[in-house]
């Protein structure tokens, strides 16, 4: 039997990828690392816990797998942080884009 992964998890696979261009948007340049940090580690763990309720398990809940897929979640998006976004310039433009006004008034 060849092992398969569940849409669900794919899909929360993908969500982790682009969690840290969403957390540049809802923040500015001048928002603490710290504070960002946060809110990736917020936004992940609601994705790890979502992505196991959506499992292929049925009402099989564990909160050991959930827990797991956060800390994947997190660690995807923080190498797609350092080795995809800010190398590229996404995340500098999606930091520009949450700034709204407060950039072109400066």
């Amino acid at each position: 039997m060849q092992p398969s992964l569940d849409t669900a998890y794919w899909l929360g696979l993908l969500i982790s990828v682009v969690l840290p261009v969403l957390v540049g948007l809802v923040t500015t340049r001048v928002t603490s690392p710290g504070v960002k940090a946060v809110l990736l580690l917020a936004l992940t763990a609601l994705n790890g816990f979502l992505v196991e309720l959506a499992g292929p398990h049925g009402d099989d809940y564990s909160i050991g797998s959930a827990v797991l897929l956060w800390g994947i979640s997190f660690a995807t998006g923080v190498l797609s942080h350092f080795g995809l976004w800010k190398p590229t310039g996404v995340s500098g433009k999606a930091q520009d884009v949450g700034a709204g006004s407060s950039v072109r008034a400066a």
